[in-house]
Parts: C-alpha cells; structure tokens; sequence
C-alpha cells in the first residue's frame, strides 16, 4: 500500500511553497520527472489530488492545505531530532557510504568534501561496488547510505527506500576530429556504421543495451583510459555516463544522444527504517552543480 514518506513530504512543501514543479525541482536539486513521480505518489497514498495545475503553476487543494499542515510539523520534528542526535554523536559519529566506480569520479569525491566541512564530527567511510553488492551490503547493515542505480526488479519489501538523485544521461565520446565532434546532439539513425568500443563484445553487458537494435563492438575494453585511449586515436566511438564527463579528457569529445533510452536514474539507497542522513544533502547539491558544468561543456564543445 502506498505511503507518506519524508521524502515526499519534503517534495510537497517545496512545490507548494515554490508554485511549480521545475522550480521545487532546482532548489532540492532533483530533475522535475522525479518531483513528478515523488507528487504521484503523494496523492496515490491520499486518494485525492493534492495539486491542481495552472496556466502558471501550481497550487494546494484542500486536501493539499491538510497535507502541507501535518507535513510541516513531521518535517520540523525530524529536523530537530536530527540536531539532537548530532549533538549525542559528537566527535563519535561514522557514516558508511558505497557508490558505484562512475560516482566516485566525480560526485561523491565532492560531496565527501562538502560534507566533512559541515560535519567535521563524523568519519566518512567510503566503499566502491557496483550496485547488486552495495543493496546487500545495505540489507546488512554494512553500509548506512549508498549511491547506485535504479533496478525495476528490487520490489518494495525488500526494505530500502530509493531516493531520486539525478537523470544520469549517457553521451557520445569521439575523436575531436570526428565528423559528429561539432554535434549538439545525434540520433540513433546517424550512428550506424560507427566502429564501436564497449567493455564486452556481447552488448547486452554493456551500455548499448538500452538500443533497440545493438550495434556490433569491434574493440572490447574495461578500463575507462583504454576506451577513451581507443576513441581519442580514432579507432571508434564509445558511450560515456553524465556522472563521468568531468574526467574525460580534453582531446575526447561529447556529444548528446537524442533518445530516452540514453540514461539511466542514480538514487541514494537507504534502509525504510533509517531515513534521513545529512550526507544526502550533500549528493543533492553536488548533483546540481554538475548538472550545470555538463550543460556548460556540451555547449562549448
């Protein structure tokens, strides 16, 4: 049965206060399809719309008003246990973090530095693993928050709670000599024919899965310096998450591919019965201000 959550009760005083999505969306740092399905699943849990939608935005029905009401005073009682609780934990506090390898490129090296400025109290531990390892790590209680990647089959029993991060879109690497470099972006039409570099030859391991029809890899590579290595020569073309632009380098360049399926969703993972950690502010700050520099690099490529 569906549920109020402190996630989403945080979403609806943002967008009430703010009067539309987009705007609610920026300033928690979250993309506007997640404030979407966040506001979805509030008014799932109430039975009755919660917003009704106008020329210039949105505002509170009545059930929205009594919402808003009990959601302020949960969000207040939380907030100031979560004081409290820094305050017991004083210089004692640990908070263990996994991420997946893309995520430690950049995102959560910056988030860890943010987050230590304004928690020097509290030793962050950090662990790399791929997503399947870190939700059993959580499941375990081995690690108190992790970043990874959405997966449609983890039903809602499991015990974990999926907080929406960042739309992670996947781009084009070539050559700056490429005939696509100067692109704004690309259609899937317009790549056939290109010499492919992916971490196996069977696409179904790789990125290129998320294509209706696969193309063929000609080089197989694992390391990320070996795949951009291979395109910076003018061997092929490879697909680069978002979250790993910052570190390609400069002789590489991106380009956006138009198609839905180029993406995929980066969640922090917590446990249902542990919600609430300050390091999440951090991931969502982040998140938007590298949202803003891949905006700045594709359009100055």
């Amino acid at each position: 049965m569906a549920e109020f959550t402190l996630i989403g009760l945080r979403v609806l005083r943002e967008v009430a206060t703010r009067g539309t999505f987009t705007a609610a969306a920026e300033a928690l740092g979250y993309t506007q399809s997640a404030v979407s399905r966040q506001v979805a699943a509030l008014e799932s849990a109430a039975g009755t719309r919660l917003f009704d939608r106008t020329a210039r935005g949105v505002r509170l029905t009545a059930a929205g008003h009594v919402l808003r009401r009990h959601a302020d005073a949960v969000l207040d009682q939380v907030d100031s246990a979560r004081r409290e609780l820094d305050g017991v934990r004083g210089s004692r506090g640990r908070l263990r973090v996994g991420a997946f390898p893309t995520a430690v490129a950049s995102l959560v090296p910056q988030a860890i530095v943010a987050f230590r400025s304004a928690h020097p109290g509290i030793d962050l531990v950090l662990r790399e693993g791929l997503t399947p390892t870190h939700l059993r790590r959580l499941r375990a209680r081995t690690v108190d928050l992790a970043v990874v990647v959405t997966l449609p089959g983890v039903p809602a029993e499991e015990g974990l709670t999926f907080e929406p991060l960042l739309d992670d879109v996947l781009l084009l690497a070539v050559a700056r000599d490429h005939p696509l470099a100067g692109r704004g972006a690309v259609g899937l039409t317009e790549l056939a024919g290109q010499r492919w570099i992916a971490g196996s030859h069977d696409p179904s391991d790789t990125f290129l899965a998320a294509w209706p029809d696969p193309p063929r890899v000609e080089y197989a590579v694992r390391e990320w310096t070996a795949k951009l290595g291979l395109v910076a020569a003018g061997l092929g073309v490879t697909l680069v998450p978002g979250l790993a632009a910052p570190a390609v380098r400069p002789d590489v360049a991106l380009v956006r591919v138009r198609d839905p399926q180029a993406r995929r969703t980066v969640v922090i993972a917590t446990r249902a019965d542990d919600e609430g950690h300050p390091f999440a502010d951090a991931l969502h700050d982040v998140a938007a201000q590298l949202a803003v520099q891949l905006r700045h690099r594709l359009q100055d490529r």
